[in-house]
């Protein structure tokens, strides 16, 4: 994946603004959880909706710290899993990273939440287009 640098839509920046309010997090690891979140939604993230507005810019590096090739990987799979072509690898990360951060808007109030969050995902299976089972 070429991509370097990352801006999210507008409506994700304000976002995050409040997010890192609540919790204390920076953006960067908001980010990190919003993608993961996407990425256990059974729908495609629609790149269109998400325009690229915000004045905010991440480095990709910085956003995804030492876990680079890990989360490439996951996109890589959820893509493959979805039959999308992986020349859209690039469209389709900024849009799990804008889906996930307003997912995450919705289900996090304060740091509280998001041990309930890992607490559901440790809980919860996910079921493949294959029919198979698989833990999260």
């Amino acid at each position: 994946m070429q991509l370097n640098r990352i801006r999210v839509c507008e409506q994700a920046d304000n976002r995050l603004r409040q997010l890192k309010a609540r919790t204390g997090l920076t953006p960067n690891l908001l980010c990190r959880i919003g993608f993961c979140l996407s990425l256990r939604e059974p729908t495609v993230p629609n790149p269109e909706d998400y325009d690229e507005n915000s004045p905010r810019e991440f480095n990709r590096y910085t956003l995804t710290g030492q876990w680079n090739s890990f989360f490439v990987a996951l996109l890589k799979e959820r893509c493959r899993q979805d039959g999308i072509p992986l020349a859209d690898l690039e469209t389709q990360f900024v849009a799990h990273i804008n889906r996930g951060v307003l997912l995450l808007f919705q289900r996090v109030k304060d740091l509280g939440d998001l041990s309930r969050l890992v607490e559901e995902a440790t809980a919860q299976e996910y079921v493949y287009k294959d029919g198979g089972r698989r833990p999260t």
